[in-house]
């Protein structure tokens, strides 16, 4: 029997045998064969066996491979997950190629469980074509929220066109909220947003409510086109619409967005007018239009008419007017207006505190700044990241490392780390009370390199 030494390092026993003893004499077809049934015992020597009898039929097996065709040479990932979600999709719509009656609950199961939301136009051009296409709300519903994820909002404009035509499906008010609220937050098409609202009475047969009526304001009033906002509003009783307060605050905010407080207060005294009574949200906008302006002083009057009209203010009426007085440098009365909410029952947020925080930071208090900084934190509020940097800033002005001490440990707390700026200032501010003496430079201690 002869043997080849594949590898010269292994022993004897490891050497792989050419054929196996009695059995000289069989085909070379016969030798390979058995050769490859034959458990190796050492996987070196199996490699190498296999190096040297397969040069000529097996390629490289690291073939090298350009970064331009990478998406080439490793087609399995994305086509698996391609034919994956084709393969989920079957599964779900296989029912459609059958002629057994579907009722509406197995149609929207069958929408419902499409992992790819692209297919949806597809099965529905299936579903329309069978006998039992008799779609519903839900199904309108889902088929719509469906489209909105794969934001082909030019679809849903074709289905609302297709439900505009067939009217054999009556629509609620929420099903038309749904779709003026896609086409103005998802799709920012507000026009169409508008020109649904006022299609719903002829073009679907279904009155406007004041909430899809107030969506379209409020969604006038965040893209800022102020100049519509009050022609809708002239047109509610032509839709039906019986204004309520939630408008009125709508259009005050839109025209304070505006600065036109002048317009805004005459909307305040609308309001007796479409029977109805401001609330804390009335006032507050106007509060915020007021400080935006410089004028606290009328705002805090706005303050005292709430009161004698017996509406309690709120955190977000009091946190306005404390930005207002920070505005205008008057820290002092803004701790004051502080206790005022507490002493009122009126529970200060985050933004509470943190604008006093500011206002005492902005006037250079910062001994008054850590001390309040301990209060808040005591409250369980966290500062803010500017919040340690102004005082940071300031106690190394103020050159109070003890403070500054104090500062970086809480910082550590709250899982922020000081920016190298911070830490330049800290630095000078150390050096410059260690050295009392202009041995040194400062700029050359803090930029020298080899430190």
């Amino acid at each position: 029997m002869r043997i080849i030494n594949l590898n010269t390092d292994q022993p004897s026993h490891l050497q792989i045998p050419l054929t196996k003893p009695g059995l000289v004499g069989r085909g070379k077809e016969e030798e390979d064969k058995d050769m490859i049934s034959r458990p190796f015992p050492a996987q070196k020597s199996v490699f190498n066996y296999v190096l040297a009898h397969s040069r000529t039929t097996i390629p490289n097996p690291i073939p090298k491979i350009l970064p331009c065709s990478l998406s080439t040479a490793f087609p399995s990932s994305s086509s698996s997950s391609s034919s994956s979600i084709s393969s989920q999709n079957s599964d779900s719509t296989y029912k459609l190629t059958h002629k057994d009656w579907l009722s509406p609950n197995e149609v929207i199961k069958i929408f419902e469980n499409l992992k790819d939301p692209n297919s949806i136009i597809s099965v529905w051009n299936q579903y329309s074509k069978r006998k039992d296409y008799k779609p519903n709300e839900a199904l309108y519903t889902q088929v719509i929220n469906k489209l909105a994820q794969a934001k082909n909002f030019d679809a849903i404009e074709d289905i609302m066109q297709k439900i505009k035509l067939d009217k054999s499906c009556r629509l609620s008010n929420d099903f038309f909220h749904n779709v003026i609220k896609i086409y103005g937050q998802l799709a920012g098409r507000i026009k169409k947003a508008m020109e649904t609202l006022f299609d719903m009475p002829k073009g679907y047969n279904c009155w406007p409510n004041v909430k899809s009526f107030n969506l379209v304001l409020n969604l006038l009033v965040s893209a800022k086109v102020f100049d519509v906002v009050h022609e809708v509003y002239l047109q509610a009783p032509m839709l039906g619409i019986e204004i309520d307060v939630c408008s009125l605050n709508i259009l005050i905010k839109g025209l304070c967005e505006n600065g036109d407080l002048e317009a805004a207060f005459n909307v305040l005294d609308e309001f007796p007018k479409q029977r109805c009574e401001p609330n804390v949200r009335t006032f507050s906008t106007l509060m915020h239009g007021l400080c935006k302006k410089g004028k606290v002083d009328e705002a805090f009057g706005l303050l005292e008419r709430m009161e004698k009209e017996g509406i309690d203010a709120d955190t977000i009426t009091f946190n306005i007017l404390i930005s207002g007085l920070r505005k205008q440098g008057k820290v002092v009365e803004g701790l004051e207006l502080l206790e005022r909410m507490n002493i009122k029952g009126c529970e200060p947020n985050a933004g509470s505190y943190q604008e006093i925080l500011y206002g005492l930071l902005d006037a250079e208090k910062y001994v008054e700044g850590k001390e309040f900084m301990v209060r808040m934190i005591g409250q369980g509020v966290d500062p803010s990241f500017v919040s340690y940097k102004k005082l940071v800033h300031g106690l190394c002005k103020e050159r109070l490392l003890r403070d500054l001490d104090w500062v970086l440990k809480q910082m550590a707390r709250q899982g922020f780390v000081p920016k190298m700026g911070m830490w330049v200032q800290m630095v000078q501010s150390v050096v410059s009370v260690s050295y009392s003496f202009n041995h040194v430079s400062l700029s050359e201690i803090v930029n020298c390199e080899n430190i």
